[in-house]
């Protein structure tokens, strides 16, 4: 698994106050089309935090769940790469936080089912939308958006990361 480390405040891990764990999907189908979240002029991989008692691959299929209705099987999923941000003062809170974000590949060809989706209040208000984009075409289209929209920088640098990796040991 690939591991990178952000970590501009320089801070060593003794001095982390809190730890927040993420895991997000690389949603992909045999068209080699990436199903991503859209909200707020953002994209974003689906995904969310580990709540108490799950484990990160009970996360992903939980927020797969809710923001696909995509349903997918446990055995199948292992994180592909890692992420750590280490945060100096994280928002303010005078906490240094370490966020890490685990993604993982999940091949499917089931389409979403907004049924079955419960979308958080954010979501909604920021008209949480699903598109699929070809793989091929995701760094441009990433790129592009984050040239109109610059408040999605960090997310785009994120996902571009992951991206690239991806395609380089998929290939």
């Amino acid at each position: 698994m690939k591991e990178i480390f952000i970590n501009e405040d320089n801070l060593p891990d003794k001095e982390i106050d809190e730890e927040v764990i993420r895991v997000k999907g690389l949603i992909i189908d045999d068209k080699n089309q990436v199903l991503l979240g859209y909200a707020n002029n953002i994209y974003q991989f689906p995904g969310g935090h580990l709540e108490d008692g799950e484990t990160i691959n009970q996360t992903l299929q939980r927020e797969m769940m809710e923001e696909t209705g995509i349903c997918i099987e446990l055995s199948k999923l292992e994180p592909f790469m890692l992420i750590k941000y280490y945060s100096k003062n994280y928002l303010n809170t005078g906490k240094n936080r370490c966020n890490k974000i685990y993604y993982m590949v999940v091949r499917t060809n089931k389409d979403p089912d907004l049924a079955k989706t419960n979308y958080t209040a954010d979501e909604i208000n920021n008209n949480y939308k699903l598109k699929r984009i070809n793989i091929k075409d995701l760094r441009n289209t990433l790129i592009n958006n984050c040239k109109l929209y610059p408040i999605s920088e960090i997310i785009t640098k994120e996902m571009l990361m992951v991206i690239d990796e991806y395609l380089k040991n998929a290939y």
